[in-house]
């Protein structure tokens, strides 16, 4: 009954998806970002001068509206370089290749600022869903589920002692009225907060978020507990 209940309210897909995205992918490479970051470091040493920016900034738009090249999403969004390759043999295929790329994020005052960053791929299945008629899902109900998406893999990599300070979950609602640079301002107020997190300031002295942050808090879908998606067993296994 409580599995028909998750079906019908399509809660339990929202929440698959967080859970596979982690177990399948986040928690294989984020462990070894940082590695990743430092052996880059050492060959530009100029190029990430903050460590606090060495993690993966992971793009949540709740649209769902993922560019597979994010130069075209934001010209000031310029590729640089990939990340260490990680090589790992995974479900029978034998030396799968997980990378992340490098990328040079131009500010309104023409600065450069370099992270690793990438969108969360399972937005790309919830945006199919929604337009393929088998799935029959609506807009709203996309939307809703992005949000369920965006704070249940938020919860899980709260607990996760492997990727602890080696992401950033970088979600966002994209304005109604095309802004050219939107998304590249959004990534350089995170690398901002990155940067202020690590030198010392004096107590109050806070960076103002701007109207576009998001937080666990603003992405309440009045979702009882009672009715998220429940494990089929409670032993344990």
């Amino acid at each position: 009954e409580m599995s028909e209940m998750s079906e019908r309210s399509k809660q339990n897909v929202a929440h698959g998806l967080a859970w596979s995205y982690y177990v399948g992918y986040l928690k294989i490479v984020l462990p070894r970002v940082k590695k990743s970051m430092e052996e880059l470091c050492r060959a530009n040493p100029n190029l990430l001068a903050c460590r606090k920016t060495w993690k993966l900034h992971i793009l949540v738009p709740l649209s769902c509206d993922v560019y597979d090249d994010l130069e075209k999403a934001d010209s000031n969004i310029q590729y640089v370089t990939d990340l260490t390759e990680t090589t790992l043999a995974r479900a029978g295929t034998k030396k799968r290749v997980y990378k992340h790329s490098l990328y040079a994020i131009r500010d309104e005052e023409n600065q450069l600022w370099h992270c690793a960053v990438e969108y969360a791929t399972p937005l790309q299945s919830l945006y199919a869903m929604s337009q393929d008629e088998c799935a029959a899902f609506s807009r709203e109900e996309r939307l809703e589920q992005a949000k369920l998406f965006y704070r249940t893999l938020e919860e899980i990599l709260k607990g996760s002692k492997e990727c602890a300070d080696a992401y950033r979950l970088i979600a966002y609602e994209e304005p109604e009225e095309a802004e050219t640079h939107f998304l590249s301002r959004e990534i350089v107020w995170h690398l901002r907060q990155e940067h202020h997190e690590e030198i010392a300031v004096l107590e109050g002295n806070h960076l103002d978020t701007p109207s576009t942050a998001l937080d666990s808090a603003e992405l309440n879908l009045q979702i009882s507990v009672s009715d998220l998606p429940q494990p089929l067993r409670t032993d344990g296994f």
